[in-house]
């Protein structure tokens, strides 16, 4: 009748298939926890009544005599079965009542503890470490508690039990570490990366194959954690003690992914010998210079090619045939998807690069065209000096990194364990940090950022508590200057080109001007795109921070989020003061001490306590 949760037995040395085997052991119901439609416990016996948490008749029984240390025939104890079912109230009884909190039982030869941490019960192995169980005890299949912790994917209590003392390289009976057991069992990455943060060692090998974790990632085929091992610097020229590396491992399942990862990852080391090429795709710092570095000649050849003075169309358009083949060569050979900002920035540093060029050249240092100095150079002049400020301070700058030691991201878990609120919602597994209000892991990053808004390709960075301010300025002073090019093409086109347009319509207007200056032509689509969305984003900015309070990130997740108030029409945030207000502490406008700005560490903020007299104010502790 009781069936308990599937336990992975380590490899031997008699195993053919190099693969762990399972087993089964008695104890665990899915119908335990389900209330029961009988009111009338009396003719329960004292392990249903401690399956089902029935307190008052369990206690009756041991009252009336029963010794809470006698196995049932299946050779489990009460606090077994307490343990499995999360019945901590008969815990605790059963402990004060002299019940072994280490006593072995079951099939598998296992503690309460064991038994509680198969099943993920977080707050039952806190209770059970408080009343002095060993986690480090092995079951009859030789693991300790972190060994089933982590190949049953229950990264809180991974987490716990590491903090707590365990190796994060511990060994089972086999040889086999947390890290090998995540790699084969688990195709979630929180354990495994979790494990990583922890600084594991990746290239240990189990004891009778000598499999690292990679080569138990390949034999699971669990892509997700390959791709996070290789990251980790994993030895992909590691081998087993037959001689077989990961590679080898991958090629025998015919698996194509694994197999041309894994062979880009021992072209990366070296491994291989590869050609000139190869040794060049696989520079990473020269794959990320062609990625920003192509946009610069892509824009220029565009304009030049449509600049020259050729009347063939057709002998351009296979100049431009040419072009597209560069980049597709380019695209595939060097550019790299891991990195994400790379190509953004580009196109971002390219675009302005080339509109400054023809700035300065065409328009402001053209001596046909005269430009006051005071009105035009100078404004220009100073804009540019702010938009690069500002620019290189949100590209460059801490946008709210939330640090912690090791010691401190120790403690953390366990506090949070220990007053049950270790979970993901609050707490980040990569990071190891309990998550501050507002806070987001960035998935690009890969890093927590308080008050997040969101990750921006165009200038390389997040934009967080660190640099928001200065990522405003940056699309304030970028709209000013696409208006300054625009103002500049037009002056251009009044002064060189032949036209009239309230004579000749929109139309014949707009051949002309192509006409007269190609280049310029292409200087203004791209200011005229340009002007578009960062005009749309400077506008949807101010509107969440003035007219809501909130970021992007909270706009987009607000009903993730317990603190908002959301309707089908609106959102209500309790950090929405009015829009003077959010502007003022947003910008911290002082106005030489007049006015005082609420400044908030956002990194150390964590819950919020609201206003009941006002119902909309809040505050933060």
């Amino acid at each position: 009748m009781w069936a308990a949760p599937a336990h992975c037995c380590p490899p031997s040395e008699h195993d053919t298939e190099l693969k762990p085997q399972s087993h089964y052991n008695h104890g665990y119901s899915e119908n335990v926890g389900r209330k029961s439609h009988v009111d009338d416990y009396s003719t329960w016996d004292i392990v249903k009544a401690t399956q089902y948490g029935i307190f008052e008749r369990c206690r009756e029984l041991v009252e009336a005599g029963y010794d809470v240390q006698q196995p049932d025939k299946e050779n489990v104890t009460l606090l077994h079965w307490a343990a499995i079912n999360n019945r901590i109230d008969l815990v605790k009884y059963y402990i004060s009542k002299g019940a072994m909190v280490d006593q072995l039982g079951g099939d598998l030869n296992s503690t309460p503890l064991h038994w509680a941490t198969r099943q993920g019960h977080l707050s039952m192995v806190v209770q059970l470490l408080k009343y002095g169980s060993d986690p480090s005890l092995i079951d009859g299949e030789g693991c300790s508690c972190v060994h089933l912790a982590a190949q049953f994917g229950h990264t809180s209590i991974v987490a716990y039990l590491i903090a707590k003392g365990q190796d994060v390289d511990m060994m089972d009976q086999n040889g086999m570490t947390p890290l090998m057991w995540a790699a084969y069992r688990t195709h979630s990455v929180d354990p495994t990366r979790l494990l990583l943060t922890f600084n594991v060692s990746v290239n240990l090998g189990d004891k009778y194959h000598k499999n690292t974790a990679l080569h138990w990632a390949v034999l699971a085929g669990n892509t997700t954690v390959i791709t996070l091992l290789l990251d980790s610097n994993s030895n992909v020229d590691a081998q087993n003690i037959k001689g077989e590396t990961p590679l080898d491992l991958a090629k025998q399942r015919k698996n194509v992914w694994m197999v041309n990862h894994l062979q880009e990852a021992r072209q990366a080391k070296g491994y291989d010998s590869p050609g000139y090429l190869k040794k060049l795709k696989m520079d990473k710092e020269f794959r990320q210079k062609i990625m920003l570095g192509t946009p610069f000649l892509v824009i220029w050849l565009v304009g030049f090619i449509a600049d020259l003075d050729i009347d063939s169309w057709l002998l351009k358009g296979l100049m431009y045939c040419g072009v597209w083949v560069t980049v597709q060569f380019l695209s595939k050979s060097f550019f790299d998807h891991s990195m994400h900002s790379a190509l953004p920035l580009g196109i971002y540093l390219a675009t302005k690069f080339w509109m400054y060029v023809t700035c300065q050249s065409a328009v402001l240092l053209n001596s046909s065209v005269h430009l006051p100095f005071a009105t035009v150079h100078l404004p220009f002049l100073l804009n540019s000096v702010c938009l690069f400020y500002n620019f290189g301070k949100s590209w460059k700058s801490d946008p709210g990194i939330i640090k912690a030691s090791e010691e401190q991201k120790k403690k953390t878990i366990v506090e949070l364990a220990e007053t049950g609120s270790l979970d993901l919602s609050i707490f980040c597994s990569t990071c190891l940090i309990r998550k501050p209000i507002r806070s987001k892991h960035c998935a690009v990053c890969n890093r927590c950022i308080a008050k997040f808004d969101h990750h921006c390709p165009w200038v390389g960075n997040c934009v967080g508590s660190g640099n928001h301010r200065y990522f405003m300025g940056y699309l304030f002073f970028l709209l000013c200057m696409i208006s300054w090019m625009i103002y500049g093409c037009i002056c251009y086109w009044r002064i060189h080109c032949a036209t009239n347009y309230t004579k000749d319509g929109f139309w014949l207007y707009l051949t002309q001007i192509a006409s007269c200056s190609p280049w310029m032509f292409w200087m203004f689509l791209n200011s005229v795109f340009h002007f578009m969305w960062v005009a749309v984003l400077i506008m949807c900015q101010l509107y969440q921070i003035a007219g809501l309070g909130i970021t992007t990130n909270e706009r987009m997740n607000a009903r993730r989020y317990k603190h908002f108030k959301v309707t089908a029409t609106s959102i209500e945030s309790p950090f929405n003061h009015g829009c003077v207000r959010n502007l003022i502490d947003f910008f911290e406008i002082r106005c030489c001490g007049l006015i005082r700005p609420k400044a908030i560490d956002w990194t150390t903020q964590y819950t919020i306590e609201y206003d009941q007299t006002s119902g909309s104010g809040y505050q933060l502790v």
